[in-house]
Formats: structure tokens, C-alpha cells, sequence
């Protein structure tokens, strides 16, 4: 019954009081949720059985452009029920069922116009002040840089656990630049906040024997290199 931190960065934002607030407010959404599904399983003519109702709720925010973009979703065992579209401040349901709550909601205007306040700005000002506390704690990270084969005919470089995500990766054969039979991956997101890149080149057992292919990746300014050779191959084997 207790709000638990997933972030390391997390922890210290967990001993102030606000906190204890959240925690008690997540209680009494709990007890409302309760009554919601008996709600919903009324409207949807159910009288037993396992049942989901869902609520997503945020706001994006692009450090780049300044741009923010909220949403408020709500679903029922797994599929949408209804949602706030913010740019007409109204709920819109996508089933029957959900129409009587789209119509008091939306007769709601005092509550319509504080959900547009929230999402344009709170929840905005909450994001940025989340985002200084991840950064505090995730200091710059090099890349940690492997080689493994999946099949014969490809060999992928992965760059792993580096902070901030702006990284690149290249190959070269016999120390030339070798842009052909390679495939980017696209960059993903670690649990951690750090990032993860792969690149993968695509050759034969001759040509990892015949020519020497090293893989380099590039962060703020450090170059790290892994040369290919048959023994690593075999050593970095997935």
C-alpha cells in the first residue's frame, strides 16, 4: 500500500512530504477504481469474471523544440473506452458503453478547464523537474562496445550503456571506411536511462578470414574501437 521508486534517481524525491501526498491520493484512486469496474461491468452486461479498467495519463515534452502534448486515455479490459482530446477540451468515447460518462464529463467544464491547465502546465513543470533529477543522477557514460554473431553471414556491434545519446558507429575494412552491407539499428532507451545502439554487417566466413574489419563508435569527442578477428567471433558468440 506504498508507492515504490523504480529509479535509483527516484529515492531521494521519495523522503519529501509531497510524496506521502501522492501516496495517499493513489489510495483513494484505488477505492474509485474499485466502483468504476463495477460501473463498467453494469454497462457491458457482465455479472462475473476477470476485468480491467485502465487509466493513462501524461504529458510530453520536447527539450528541443519546447513543444508539450498532453493525453488522458481510459480503457476497459483492454480496449479504449475514452479519452480527453485537449485540443477541443472535450472526452471522446469509441463505444456505446462509454457515452454516458462522455456526456457527464464533458458537462464538467470547470473540471475540463483545470485537466487543460494541468496538462499544459503542471504536469509540464512536474516533467521538467523529473528530467534535472535523472540528469543529476546519470552523469556522462563512454559506451561499453561488443561484438557477437547471430549467424554466420552477419556480425553485429553493439554500444551500450552511454549517456547522453548522441552516438555513432562505423565500420571499417582493412582500415578503409566500409559503408556497404551494413544495417543501423535504431537507438533504444536502457532501463537505467542510458542508451543502446547496434550496427550489423553483412559478409561470408571468407571475408571475416580474408579482411580485417574493425568496428568504431564515436561519443562526445572518444572514439572506441573492437577489430574483428576469427577468435573474438567465436568468444562473442550469442
Amino acid at each position: 500500500m506504498k508507492l515504490i521508486p523504480r529509479q535509483k534517481w527516484m529515492e531521494e524525491f521519495t523522503s519529501e512530504e509531497l510524496w506521502k501526498k501522492y501516496t495517499a491520493i493513489r489510495e483513494q484512486v484505488q477505492q474509485v477504481n474499485k466502483l468504476t469496474i463495477d460501473v463498467l461491468m453494469d454497462r457491458f452486461n457482465q455479472t462475473h469474471g476477470v476485468h480491467t479498467y485502465q487509466r493513462m495519463y501524461g504529458c510530453y515534452y520536447d527539450d528541443e523544440t519546447g513543444h508539450t502534448h498532453g493525453f488522458d486515455q481510459n480503457g476497459y479490459d483492454g480496449e479504449d473506452l475514452i479519452s480527453l482530446d485537449l485540443k477541443q477540451l472535450r472526452y471522446i468515447s469509441t463505444v456505446e458503453q462509454g457515452i454516458i460518462t462522455q456526456i457527464k464529463w464533458n458537462n464538467d467544464r470547470a473540471r475540463l478547464e483545470f485537466l487543460n491547465q494541468y496538462y499544459k502546465h503542471e504536469c509540464v513543470y512536474w516533467l521538467k523537474e523529473l528530467l534535472a533529477l535523472r540528469k543529476g543522477d546519470i552523469k556522462r557514460r563512454a559506451p561499453e562496445v561488443f561484438l557477437f554473431q547471430k549467424d554466420p553471414y552477419s556480425v553485429s556491434c553493439l554500444a551500450t550503456d552511454f549517456y547522453p545519446k548522441e552516438v555513432s558507429i562505423n565500420w571499417f575494412r582493412n582500415r578503409q571506411e566500409h559503408h556497404e552491407d551494413v544495417d543501423l539499428g535504431e537507438q533504444l532507451p536502457n532501463e537505467d536511462g542510458t542508451f543502446q545502439k547496434t550496427s550489423t554487417l553483412r559478409g561470408t566466413p571468407g571475408d571475416w578470414k580474408q579482411n580485417q574489419y574493425a568496428c568504431e563508435v564515436e561519443h562526445h569527442g572518444k572514439t572506441f574501437r573492437k577489430t574483428l578477428t576469427d577468435d573474438q567471433i567465436k568468444k562473442t558468440k550469442l
